[in-house]
C-alpha cells in the first residue's frame, strides 16, 4: 500500500526542476505516491520530460500562486489563498495525504501549517527540529533551529518533550540524552531563559544531561540539545558554513598533496564519506514539531537528492505515527505534559501567525 505524500513543487530556489526530479526518485525508492502541487501545465510539461514514459504513482494539483523567499510571511499567508502552500497543507488537513514536503519560504511554511493544520494540544508554539551530524555517527536533533525567535522558558520544555519524542520514535533512540544549549554546564550559567528553564527540563520525566555547550552539538554528548530559534538558527547556518570551509580545504590538500594513484582514489573516497556526513541534503530538511500533521520543511538551494530525502522523512514520520503518539504522550498524559503559565502566545488577530514571523 503506497503512502501518499504531498510535495510543493514551486518551493525550491530552483523550482520546480529538483522537485520533480526529486519526486520520481522517491517514487522509484520508496512505497509512496507523490502529490506535485504547482502550476498544472507547467509541472505536467516537465514531468512528462523527465519519465519518458514510466509510469510512477506521481499526481499533479493545480495551484495558482507560489510565494517567493524574499517575500514578507505574514502578508503572504494572507493574501495568496491559492498558494502551493495552503493547497498542500490542506491535503494533509483532508486526510488526502499523510504528509507534506517543502523547501519553499520557511516563515511562510510554518505560518501556513500552523494556520492550516493546527497545533497539537498542549502545544503553544511548533518547533523546527534539525538533526546534526555527531562524531558517533548518529544524528543529533537541534530544536528550535528558527520558527521561535523569542521564547518562554516553558516553550523550551514543550521542545524538549517533542524533540526526545522525535530521537524516540524516528530516530529509534531507545533513551534519548537531552541537554539545553548554553554558555557553561553548570547550572547557573547561561541568560535568564536558560536559567529559567532548566529546572523546567529536570522536573520532566526524560533523560535530561543538563547544561551543554556549542562543541556538544557535534560530540554525541547529547541526542537532543534544545534552545530559542534566534539561537539555534546561528548555530545551524554556522554549522553550514563551516562544513563548507572545512571541505573545501580538504579538497585543496589532497589535490596539493596526493599524487599516486591509489592514494588519491583512497582520498577521494574518505573525502566524498566525510562530506555525505555534513551534507544537510542526506537529512531531507527539518520536520516543524507540534502540529496537527507531518510538515517537512527543507533548504532553499535543495537539490534532486535533498527534496527524495524530504519525501523520505515525510513518510517515516507517518510510517512511526508520530503525530498520533505525540498526541497521546505529550498532550493526552498530564504526567509528560509540562506546566504552562495562563499567557496566550501572541498572534495576529487575522491568521493566528506568531508575530515572531516577518
Amino acid at each position: 500500500m503506497l503512502t501518499d505524500i504531498v510535495l510543493d513543487a514551486v518551493g525550491s530556489d530552483k523550482a520546480p526542476e529538483p522537485e520533480i526530479r526529486g519526486a520520481i526518485l522517491a517514487c522509484r525508492a520508496l512505497p509512496v505516491r507523490v502529490h506535485l502541487v504547482g502550476p498544472e501545465a507547467e509541472l505536467r510539461d516537465l514531468l512528462d520530460e523527465q519519465l519518458d514514459n514510466e509510469d510512477l504513482p506521481i499526481v499533479i494539483h493545480h495551484a495558482s500562486e507560489r510565494i517567493g523567499m524574499d517575500e514578507k510571511a505574514a502578508h503572504a499567508v494572507r493574501t495568496k489563498r491559492d498558494s502551493s502552500l495552503r493547497v498542500g497543507l490542506k491535503m494533509v488537513r483532508e486526510g488526502k495525504a499523510a504528509g507534506f514536503v517543502t523547501a519553499g519560504n520557511t516563515g511562510a511554511a510554518m505560518a501556513t501549517a500552523k494556520m492550516v493544520l493546527g497545533a497539537l494540544p498542549g502545544v503553544d508554539r511548533p518547533a523546527l527540529a534539525n538533526p546534526m551530524p555527531s562524531s558517533t555517527g548518529n544524528p543529533c536533533v537541534l530544536l528550535d533551529v528558527g520558527a521561535n525567535v523569542d521564547c518562554k522558558a516553558h516553550n523550551l520544555s514543550q521542545f524538549a518533550l517533542m524533540g526526545e519524542l522525535y530521537a524516540r520514535t524516528v530516530l529509534k533512540i531507545s533513551e534519548p540524552r537531552v541537554g539545553l544549549l548554553s554558555i557553561g554546564e553548570e547550572e547557573a550559567k547561561g541568560n535568564d531563559l536558560t536559567r529559567e528553564a532548566f529546572p523546567l527540563l529536570k522536573a520532566l520525566p526524560i533523560k535530561f544531561i543538563g547544561n551543554v555547550e556549542g562543541r556538544d552539538i557535534f560530540s554525541g554528548l547529547a541526542d537532543v540539545i534544545v534552545c530559542d530559534g534566534f539561537v539555534g538558527n546561528v548555530a545551524l547556518k554556522t554549522s553550514e558554513g563551516v562544513g563548507r570551509f572545512v571541505s573545501a580545504v580538504l579538497r585543496e590538500s589532497l589535490t596539493r598533496t596526493v599524487t599516486a594513484q591509489v592514494g588519491a582514489l583512497l582520498s577521494r573516497k574518505a573525502f566524498n564519506e566525510f562530506r555525505r556526513r555534513l551534507d544537510y541534503r542526506e537529512y531531507g530538511g527539518a520536520p516543524l514539531l507540534g502540529v496537527r500533521g507531518v510538515c517537512i520543511i527543507g533548504h532553499g538551494s535543495s537539490n534532486d537528492r535533498a527534496i527524495f530525502n524530504g519525501i523520505r522523512v515525510a513518510y517515516e514520520f507517518a510510517k512511526a505515527g508520530f503525530i498520533e503518539r505525540i498526541e497521546h504522550e505529550f498532550a493526552g498524559s498530564p504526567r509528560r505534559r509540562p506546566a504552562v503559565p495562563a499567557a496566550v502566545p501572541e498572534a495576529s488577530p487575522e491568521t493566528g501567525i506568531d508575530s515572531t514571523i516577518q
